[in-house]
């Protein structure tokens, strides 16, 4: 299972070109097994992000999530498990949406993509790939 950052699935919905190569094939052959997947944190990140003005929305994230669920990306959804486990997390900031995803990963035992500099240079027990290669 590949599991996106939020950063990232709005770069692979928008075409953004951070988003690199190997990143996109990846994705690419994720979605064609049926193993492409983000956390359920990430659309209320997005609507988050979206209120602050910080990005904007082409469509209702409702919908946009509806379409994106539709293509086959799977929704992982934060459990309690995941919340303990995101509390756990030693050594890494405290952002809640970051420590949500990195435990939805390692949870799933998934490969987080990310380009996010303090999720790739933590020192933790996660599979994960520069977003950006």
């Amino acid at each position: 299972m590949t599991l996106l950052d939020t950063h990232v699935l709005i770069w692979l919905t928008t075409g953004d070109p951070r988003l690199g190569k190997d990143a996109k094939s990846r994705t690419d052959k994720a979605l064609a097994e049926d193993t492409l997947a983000v956390s359920a944190m990430s659309f209320w990140e997005i609507k988050m992000l979206h209120q602050k003005g910080r990005i904007d929305l082409h469509q209702p994230i409702d919908s946009g999530r509806k379409d994106l669920l539709d293509l086959g990306i799977l929704e992982i959804p934060v459990t309690g498990d995941i919340g303990i486990a995101a509390a756990a997390l030693t050594d890494l900031h405290q952002d809640p949406a970051d420590r949500i995803i990195i435990a939805t990963a390692a949870r799933e035992g998934a490969l987080l993509l990310t380009a996010d500099r303090c999720i790739l240079d933590w020192n933790g027990s996660l599979r994960r790939q520069d977003a950006r290669l």
